[in-house]
């Protein structure tokens, strides 16, 4: 359950990095891929962050959290680079 609430606040919050970008005006293509870009970025680490507290805090092998760790960075991820290139 706990990673299916981390997918949507993903995708959430590159809706929302989107949304801001376009709201402070620039350009729609160019917003897209910055923010599609950064997001990508700054969701990765806190993914990793994520995965290091799995392991090292609460006692998870990485064989266990890797799995986890992947699909929580690669769904939101993926819906973000899809929806840039299918739509922008």
């Amino acid at each position: 359950m706990r990673a299916a609430i981390l997918i949507l606040i993903g995708t959430a919050s590159w809706a929302i990095c989107l949304g801001l970008a376009q709201w402070l005006g620039k350009p729609g293509g160019t917003a897209v891929e910055d923010t599609t870009l950064a997001f990508i970025t700054v969701w990765f680490l806190a993914t990793a962050t994520n995965l290091w507290a799995g392991v090292a805090k609460a006692g998870y092998t990485l064989r266990e959290e890797l799995p986890l760790a992947a699909l929580i960075f690669g769904v939101p991820a993926a819906i973000a680079f899809l929806v840039r290139r299918r739509f922008f």
